[in-house]
């Protein structure tokens, strides 16, 4: 009970620790405003998406990372030191948050050790010094490619349905046309029994 006491007081008093402590992310280890990520073989869907507010020195070194979400470093106001070297930068759109962080930074040696991995054509570029437009254009635009794949599957869509139509009133006609001839034989065949019945009774 003593022990919940004084972690309450604690809690009470310096809340920006607590917080620090319950941020650190699990992947990572967080000690004196260090957050450690380095060496974990993280791609950039299992990095964190947020860390300690007190972060002093963020490493991030030696994993699998291709790009670093946008806002990622951003609210880290305390932040003096990241480590970026050995991962594999991918220098697509993706890339340009992080392009443009770095030119806010006057630390030359985090500036050098961040570079291209891939496309072939950029392999070995620092990724700070990459001219916008050479980036944009190895870009994908997904979203549009998605709205027209979702047209023409639209398009196709409306043309099956525009056959399946077609071909039920197709058959509704050829059905419709099949019962009248039904009907006139039938009712030929009963002028025909009609018409040789009284034959009959003349004779």
């Amino acid at each position: 009970m003593r022990r919940v006491l004084v972690l309450v007081v604690l809690c009470t008093l310096g809340a920006d620790v607590c917080m620090a402590r319950v941020a650190c992310p699990s992947v990572c280890s967080c000690r004196d405003g260090v957050v450690d990520c380095s060496g974990k073989q993280l791609t950039t869907e299992e990095l964190p998406t947020s860390f300690p507010t007190d972060t002093t020195d963020l490493r991030l070194h030696n994993n699998l990372l291709t790009t670093l979400p946008a806002g990622l470093l951003d609210t880290l106001q305390s932040l003096r030191r990241v480590t970026l070297h050995g991962n594999q930068w991918t220098c697509d759109c993706a890339v340009l948050y992080l392009r443009g962080w770095l030119l806010k930074q006057t630390n030359n040696a985090l500036i050098r050790n961040v570079s291209c991995t891939s496309p072939p054509s950029l392999e070995g570029r620092l990724v700070a010094y990459l001219v916008e437009e050479e980036v944009l254009s190895s870009c994908h635009y997904w979203m549009c490619d998605l709205a027209v794949a979702s047209q023409i599957s639209l398009f196709v869509f409306i043309i099956v349905q525009a056959l399946l139509l077609a071909a039920v009133i197709h058959f509704l006609r050829r059905f419709d046309r099949l019962t009248c001839d039904a009907r006139r034989s039938t009712h030929n065949d009963g002028v025909s029994e009609g018409v040789a019945l009284l034959k009959d009774r003349d004779s």
